[in-house]
């Protein structure tokens, strides 16, 4: 029996300043702000006894903010007492989520503003199939360090059957 595609609810990041970020991508992308920065503390309630249940005894508190795209993508983030940034913030040699990906048709003044907003460019905009097709992308990070990808079409266009075909 064929499995049903299932759908993307949310991605989490974690930021060692919720403000800013909530800020960053808001401003940037226009993300929807859901709910504003909020204190979650190491306690009974529901929401406390989940975060034991993942982050494990002695988390202590934390601060979260949810925001959503346009398509409904939900973007959850996470300020850390004492969180720091990886040694390495695009190890992709280590098993696990290393980037994700935000559609843009405007990739150069999408990256403008990444760069304006305290982001970084990691690599020039790049061509998939250069005089042939206009998918566009680039490697980017937001002010944290925190790596992404931006496309100019969609996943499934960009793939879809003939991709890479000479």
């Amino acid at each position: 029996m064929m499995s049903t595609p299932r759908t993307f609810s949310h991605i989490g990041l974690s930021v060692p300043d919720l403000e800013a970020a909530v800020k960053f991508y808001t401003d940037v992308f226009g993300f929807y702000t859901i709910m504003p920065p909020n204190e979650v503390v190491e306690d009974d309630s529901a929401i406390g006894q989940m975060c034991t249940d993942v982050f494990g005894a002695g988390w202590n508190k934390l601060r979260i903010a949810h925001l959503s795209t346009a398509d409904r993508v939900g973007i959850e983030i996470f300020e850390f007492p004492e969180n720091h940034a990886p040694d390495k913030n695009l190890n992709y040699r280590q098993h696990g989520t290393f980037h994700f990906c935000i559609q843009d048709p405007d990739v150069e003044g999408i990256v403008e503003k990444i760069v304006a907003a305290g982001g970084r460019q990691r690599m020039p905009i790049r061509e998939y199939y250069p005089g042939e097709k206009p998918y566009r992308m680039c490697y980017v990070e937001d002010p944290f360090g925190i790596v992404f990808e931006i496309y100019s079409h969609s996943y499934e266009l960009i793939y879809s059957s003939g991709a890479y075909a000479s």
